[in-house]
């Protein structure tokens, strides 16, 4: 099943463009979900169709899904406090009943990325089109699945799971007692739903598509998401330039926005749609829009690894990070893993295996491209006789 992920600054119309997008790819035959995380149902008052908790039919191989984070919060605490009703009753724990409970920030993330999950294995439709929150939300959630797993592989770690038989007599050395037999299948669980979500993710059919209104700010925002996204091995497969106004307009705006589309044609596919005038509602509005349709490309980005031992006795990490600025970069090398922070955003990398057996030798960043440079490790590097 193909993937696009939409997102793009507040206000740029992305529910929009998404909700277009799914109705032209089920007008062509594709059976399509739109998903949207909005605790208000925009996504239903733009087709027309109210949405919510239960898939719904918005049209002929079209169907809209708004996942409810109140009742899948609600469904998760329930089974913790069933879980861990022994620990509760000895600390003399009250219950929370599900009518008190309300959820926690970071409950609709995790509600849509469950829902995301969901509909990618359900095999009942040929595309997803996801309408993500606004960018810097919907790039910390795009980076969650795999953040989680790591935070959880670090305290809880896998091995420690064969020593459940000696945890009684650890804890009497320790004087503290060990974690139980629950937390550690909670963990478990936890982190093969993470990685059935990261899995869906990073699968290759799926594109991270940017819209945003040609005009300063959006330039802006775009230049950010787009180092946000190219930190985490992404580009956007297009540019939607939403809002474009007529030539006959103001013609202040009219300059402005074509200043910025002149500016997006040099790094980006730009596909322009026009203002209507209006709010978009409803199927004909959304018809008139001509957003673009499923392309055959792809977001993911190659991060390879040269081989220049030959002549320069170094291996050359290249990393495309376009719009970075060098007094931004902070690279820090911690174990098997690489600290790459750029401006606002951090990312902590898996270092490739050939590189774990090097020691950094240095880096650059040239014409949009981080290149790092590691030596082998004389210790650890295989000896040629």
């Amino acid at each position: 099943m193909r993937t696009i992920l939409i997102t793009g600054p507040g206000g740029s119309g992305r529910t929009t463009v998404a909700a277009a997008t799914a109705l032209a790819a089920a007008r062509a035959g594709t059976r399509t979900l739109v998903l949207s995380a909005d605790r208000t149902d925009t996504l239903g008052a733009i087709l027309g169709t109210p949405t919510g908790a239960t898939p719904a039919q918005a049209g002929e191989h079209l169907t809209a899904w708004r996942p409810d984070a109140t009742a899948g919060f609600r469904d998760d605490l329930a089974g913790f406090q069933e879980r861990a009703s022994n620990v509760l009753d000895l600390l003399g724990a009250s219950r929370l009943d599900p009518e008190e409970v309300t959820p926690l920030p970071g409950a609709e993330e995790l509600t849509l990325l469950r829902a995301l999950r969901d509909a990618a294995l359900s095999e009942r439709h040929e595309l997803l089109v996801v309408d993500l929150p606004p960018t810097p939300q919907a790039l910390a959630l795009l980076s969650l699945p795999a953040e989680l797993r790591r935070y959880l592989r670090r305290l809880l770690p896998a091995e420690r799971q064969a020593a459940a038989g000696l945890r009684p007599v650890l804890g009497r050395l320790a004087g503290v007692p060990m974690p139980s037999e629950w937390l550690y299948e909670t963990a478990a669980r936890w982190d093969t739903e993470l990685g059935a979500v990261e899995a869906v993710l990073a699968d290759r059919h799926r594109v991270v598509r940017l819209v945003a209104e040609p005009g300063p700010a959006g330039t802006d925002a775009v230049r950010s998401a787009s180092l946000a996204l190219a930190l985490r091995g992404l580009r956007p497969d297009t540019l939607v330039a939403n809002r474009v106004v007529p030539e006959d307009w103001a013609p202040g705006l009219v300059a402005q926005q074509r200043k910025a589309l002149e500016e997006w044609q040099e790094s980006y596919d730009v596909h322009a749609v026009p203002h209507l005038g209006r709010d978009p509602r409803g199927t004909d509005d959304l018809d008139a829009l001509a957003v673009p349709g499923v392309n055959a490309t792809t977001s993911t980005v190659e991060w390879p690894v040269v081989d220049r031992l030959a002549e320069d006795g170094v291996l050359v990490w290249q990393i495309p990070l376009p719009g970075a600025v060098r007094e931004e970069l902070d690279l820090v090398r911690r174990g098997d893993e690489l600290v790459v922070t750029a401006g606002q955003f951090r990312r902590i990398v898996p270092l490739p295996s050939a590189l774990r057996r090097c020691t950094v030798a240095g880096a650059a960043l040239r014409e949009g491209e981080l290149r790092i440079r590691f030596a082998p490790d004389p210790d650890l590097w295989p000896r040629t006789p």
